[in-house]
């Protein structure tokens, strides 16, 4: 089709693809690597430009170069269409890959903080005013007579001094004050970008989805903290003063659904810049569109899953302290399984189910079991990545998800002989997380490219 003057204004409910001048190359020729239509939203209040092309130029219809494309002669034009929701610019992705870090940062300071029973140190919730610690002896003093009115000091710390006390209140302080960093890390940007027009139609929903989980993470942190100030504590015999492990569960898992939200989203936006910019490898494109990968991503979401449920089964036992018990491996005591009377024990749970969730015997077996199946699973998707042909990126992250795994196995089995010492356990706890980023990692190696190829 050649006409003299050409001239088409592109809407949304014109079938042209959009692209702007960086698609044009001195040569006469055009990428083309254009996005599908639904990649490249049109907004329906929208202003447009002239681009002009050179002599002769062939500009594409249907994202090809094919006999389905449009001739211009000399100096004709394409009034292209400019939208604020085109596609979500790069720092965008930069900001919650760091975000994510943060995340990732008070996890493991977390974790230091319930390893050194500093959790409970401080029994109010202030968020504005809790940012500053006691300044003063007097001031330490009043904390001090707070903390004391709570079982965990009436139980186990009831010859504890105002140094020590210091030591876990300032455990306690770092972590609520880099959850507020985090806040403001998130919020601020968040709004500048969104009315800046840096975030499209999607990616700004999942920012606010984001949004809503970090405010619900603080509250449910607080909610955590006080399961573990109850009175009831004092009147239940051989309690000890500690936090709920479901609502301990519940805050971890509530974390690294936030990290993974923001990590994924950020690797998502970094890619769509490349896709926009003309600059992903087509041949990746064509390795991830090709059936016969197909199988391998759906086990990679599967053992995604698997590892998650893994760390939460961790966070269980962590919150029943169940790792001081049974200390060797394979065996727990004189058999690889125990026995069935403390398996299913009505000392703590009346009901068959609630075992697998309050006897800690049950939950380090539980956690045992989903540990070497992780191992086997991760194991069996390696060998089956050798038979399957995945893009260079999907290969690197396979290799290292067998080898963080075989790490962090290592470190599980060294915190359980050696009970529970700090070190090992955060390092154990921070490799849960690790292990789910190299997971998260090959799941978005492995998605389809929105592009024509």
């Amino acid at each position: 089709m050649v006409r003299k003057g050409f001239q088409t204004k592109l809407t949304s409910k014109n079938p042209l693809y959009f692209f702007t001048s960086q698609w044009v190359h001195s040569s006469n020729s055009f990428h083309t690597n254009f996005l599908l239509p639904k990649h490249r939203p049109f907004a329906r209040s929208s202003f447009t430009r002239k681009v002009v092309f050179p002599t002769n130029a062939t500009v594409p219809r249907n994202g090809s170069l094919g006999g389905n494309s449009v001739k211009l002669s000399s100096q004709s034009s394409i009034p292209v269409v400019a939208t604020a929701t085109k596609f979500t610019k790069p720092i965008v992705g930069y900001w919650l890959l760091g975000t994510a870090g943060l995340v990732f940062g008070i996890v493991v300071l977390g974790g230091l903080t319930r390893l050194t029973e500093s959790g409970l140190s401080i029994v109010e919730w202030k968020p504005i005013t809790g940012i500053i610690p006691p300044l003063t002896n007097v001031h330490w003093e009043e904390e001090f007579e707070k903390y004391k009115q709570f079982p965990e000091y009436k139980l186990l710390n009831y010859n504890m001094t105002l140094p020590e006390f210091k030591y876990i209140y300032f455990m306690e302080w770092a972590h609520r004050i880099w959850g507020r960093a985090i806040g403001l890390a998130f919020i601020i940007p968040a709004t500048y970008f969104g009315f800046r027009g840096y975030m499209s139609k999607a990616t700004l929903n999942k920012v606010v989805g984001l949004a809503g989980l970090l405010g619900f993470q603080g509250v449910l942190g607080w909610y955590m903290v006080k399961s573990g100030l109850s009175e009831e504590t004092m009147t239940t015999p051989n309690a000890v003063p500690r936090v709920s492990h479901y609502r301990l569960a519940a805050h971890l898992g509530s974390a690294f659904l936030l990290y993974a939200g923001m990590l994924l989203t950020g690797l998502q936006v970094l890619r769509d810049a490349k896709i926009a910019n003309g600059n992903f490898p087509k041949a990746v494109a064509r390795a991830l569109a090709n059936p016969a990968v197909n199988t391998f991503r759906r086990s990679a979401i599967g053992t995604t899953a698997l590892v998650f449920l893994t760390s939460m089964s961790g966070a269980l036992v962590a919150g029943l302290d169940a790792g001081l018990i049974y200390n060797e491996f394979p065996y727990m005591g004189q058999r690889i399984i125990p026995p069935k009377s403390e398996l299913f024990s009505k000392t703590y749970a009346n009901s068959l189910w609630r075992n697998f969730f309050d006897n800690p015997t049950t939950v380090q077996f539980d956690h045992r079991v989903l540990a070497v199946t992780t191992l086997s699973v991760i194991t069996a998707l390696w060998l089956y990545s050798k038979k399957v042909p995945l893009p260079s990126q999907a290969k690197l992250a396979v290799n290292y998800l067998l080898g963080v795994t075989g790490l962090q196995i290592t470190l599980g089995i060294s915190t359980l002989i050696y009970m529970v010492p700090i070190p090992l356990a955060s390092a154990h706890q921070a490799g849960s997380l690790t292990l789910l980023s190299t997971a998260l990692w090959l799941v978005h190696a492995m998605k389809k490219m929105p592009i024509k190829i």
